[in-house]
């Protein structure tokens, strides 16, 4: 019995590892965004080759054989799957009109930015990274710590257990599984609550740099902004990076981040969330909660 639990004790330890995401995607601009889009970071994907249309004739009528029956006396279902399927009639699709001739777009105005790097830039992004980096940090000595608590009372029991009596061990073995239990609860909650910790975080970011790109495009009559990753090759009079990088630490040059003893979903569940219209709101303060401030600037350039 006591190496039976070892091995359970070894197979929790193992699941508890948290996996906390330390950074957050790329900000991109939706498609309603005041008329602006900012395609995604990733490979289009080649379009399909159109099939040619196969004119088949209709099969001459033959009594289908009847269908295999399992043992419970239902038609095998690997069976009729397999069976060729019949060939019906489409009915006719009406002919699309022609539309009228519209106004041709705008000629194309290219500028790229690499959101990486105004990331990188970002003194609010920064500074929560390192914030959360802490946290997570701390969840993770937590767990090794408790991890050796497990194995110490695990060595006990077996030290013991020629001394204890077969009820004695189950009582130890029972609250050790509990404890394992309640510590890998508790360990998923605190690693969730990072995660949204930092979805709060940096989508401040995120929402403040989807608008700097679109005003900084607009400044240099720019009407289509691609991902510099994705560009084989431009000029460096069409990167907007470290421009959007400047305004974005100008005008955010802060960032909330809920306590680390806060539940980000119970913050705004009670309405207490910050908001960017109302950043001072009378209700922040009945929650405990953590602003990154912006680092002194270098000053003497």
């Amino acid at each position: 019995m006591v190496n039976k639990f070892g091995f359970y004790l070894a197979v929790a330890g193992v699941l508890l590892a948290p996996s906390i995401a330390s950074t957050i995607a790329p900000a991109q601009a939706a498609d309603a965004n005041n008329g602006w889009f900012i395609p995604k970071n990733s490979q289009p994907k080649q379009a399909a080759a159109p099939q040619k249309t196969e004119v088949r004739h209709a099969p001459r009528a033959v009594v289908p054989a009847p269908a295999p029956m399992d043992e419970e006396g239902a038609p095998d279902q690997g069976d009729m799957q397999n069976q060729a399927q019949p060939i019906l009639p489409l009915p006719p699709i009406p002919k699309a009109a022609a539309l009228p001739k519209g106004n041709p777009p705008p000629a194309v105005m290219v500028g790229v930015i690499s959101v990486p790097d105004v990331m990188r830039q970002s003194v609010a992004a920064r500074e929560a990274e390192k914030v959360l980096v802490e946290r997570r940090d701390q969840l993770q000595k937590d767990v090794q710590n408790e991890q050796k608590a497990w194995r110490a009372e695990q060595q006990q029991i077996q030290a013991k257990a020629k001394t204890m009596t077969a009820d004695q061990i189950q009582s130890r073995e029972r609250k050790l599984q509990a404890r394992v239990l309640n510590a890998q609860k508790d360990f998923r909650n605190r690693s969730r609550i990072i995660q949204e910790a930092a979805q709060v975080a940096f989508g401040q970011v995120e929402r403040e740099l989807i608008q700097l790109i679109q005003n900084v495009a607009a400044s240099h009559n720019m009407n289509l902004v691609l991902h510099r990753e994705q560009v084989a090759l431009s000029v460096n009079e069409l990167d907007i990076t470290n421009e959007v990088a400047k305004e974005l630490n100008k005008t955010l040059s802060s960032v909330f981040i809920p306590a680390a003893d806060v539940d980000p979903e119970e913050l705004a569940k009670s309405g207490s969330m910050p908001t960017t219209a109302n950043p001072d709101a009378p209700a922040q303060k009945e929650q405990p909660s953590s602003v990154v401030k912006k680092a002194p600037e270098p000053t003497g350039k």
